[in-house]
């Protein structure tokens, strides 16, 4: 009798769990299903107009939410995966507009994505990776879009209350811009009345942008904030030229941080040496004697700040670093940029190829 009633225990068992796993099974087949139709869907129904206002400076994941408390769609994910894959990624404009429930993803985005008239773009102005604060300037003066003086006043006008992840720049740091590494480089496009308030903003806004959280999460594991990223980011950015090295500069930088070593890069010698302006590209021995917070030749850790605006590639290099046991590089090839990498001084020094301008660590 008693095996006949765990039998039937046990058959009950079997028979709930088998009726749950068709209940998920038949959810996540539905949940897919309304998913992929709010990813993909061209649909168009009767639906109820909703007024919704996007704020200056919201992210697309910030304009997500404010249409999923709006009641205007289901899953954030889907919209901003749309969003990003479509021609109309970086391209969200703040104002008000009126959405509509019955609505396709891709028509709110479009929407909310107004095609500026091009005609007004007076000319774009390029700003390349790893230029610096004081190089962006020189360019705006160049392409007479604003004077040095005018960006440059634009740029120590912005505090932290403007954009918040300006507040991970530790007060009192004596730092030649707090700006410095978060100005992303971009092209931006450039009307007849952008001032230099104007492309400063942008420039922060893309930072926002493609900063994103996942990457923020990142950061935070590896025990970083977003300043913290970017001087690290902005060294490599400077030393390598080719993006497969970047990972394995980024791993090079963590074991001379964990060795206690001087980092000994060129270019955060060159960075206080030129004023930001890199317009000179061999590092004498006297010139390692500069008394800088920047110069990591002479002070231990990472400098003071940002040496230049580093991209995506560099960034992501510092998030995702080659784990190895490598100390040195040096370039072996002038025109590509390409280094090789030793993990003792006795390497380094067998690899050598030339003394004077190999841009050695």
């Amino acid at each position: 009798m008693d095996k006949l009633v765990k039998f039937i225990k046990a058959l009950i068992v079997i028979v709930a769990a088998a009726m749950l796993c068709m209940i998920c099974k038949d959810y996540y087949k539905d949940y897919k299903k309304a998913y992929n139709e709010e990813y993909t869907g061209t649909y168009h129904r009767e639906g109820t107009d909703v007024e919704v206002t996007i704020p200056e400076g919201s992210s697309i994941k910030e304009a997500a939410g404010i249409l999923y408390d709006k009641g205007l769609i289901k899953y954030k994910g889907a919209f901003v995966d749309r969003y990003q894959e479509s021609k109309f990624s970086g391209e969200l404009k703040a104002g008000t507009y009126k959405l509509n429930t019955g609505m396709n993803t891709l028509e709110m985005i479009e929407i909310m994505c107004p095609v500026i008239d091009e005609s007004g773009i007076i000319k774009k102005l390029v700003i390349p990776e790893g230029f610096s604060v004081d190089q962006i300037a020189a360019r705006c003066a160049k392409e007479e879009i604003c004077s040095k003086e005018d960006f440059l006043r634009a740029v120590n006008s912005v505090t932290a209350q403007d954009f918040e992840f300006l507040a991970d720049i530790p007060s009192g740091t004596n730092v030649r811009y707090k700006l410095e590494g978060y100005l992303f480089p971009a092209t931006y496009d450039i009307y007849k009345d952008t001032t230099a308030e104007d492309i400063v903003n942008m420039m922060l806004q893309a930072f926002k942008n493609y900063y994103t959280e996942e990457m923020q999460a990142r950061a935070e594991e590896l025990g970083m904030n977003s300043f913290e990223v970017l001087k690290r980011a902005s060294m490599i950015e400077r030393e390598a030229k080719l993006a497969e090295e970047r990972p394995t500069i980024a791993g090079v930088i963590n074991n001379r941080l964990n060795a206690d070593m001087l980092l000994q890069i060129d270019s955060t010698v060159l960075y206080p040496l030129t004023d930001g302006m890199y317009d000179k590209t061999e590092v004498l021995y006297e010139d390692l004697e500069i008394d800088s917070p920047y110069n990591t030749y002479m002070y231990k850790g990472l400098p003071v700040g940002p040496i230049c605006n580093p991209g995506l590639s560099c960034i992501n290099a510092v998030l995702e670093p080659e784990e190895h046991s490598y100390l040195y590089y040096h370039v072996i090839d002038e025109e590509t940029g390409k280094h090789i990498f030793t993990e003792t001084m006795e390497e380094h020094e067998e690899t050598m190829t030339q003394e004077d301008g190999s841009d050695d660590e």
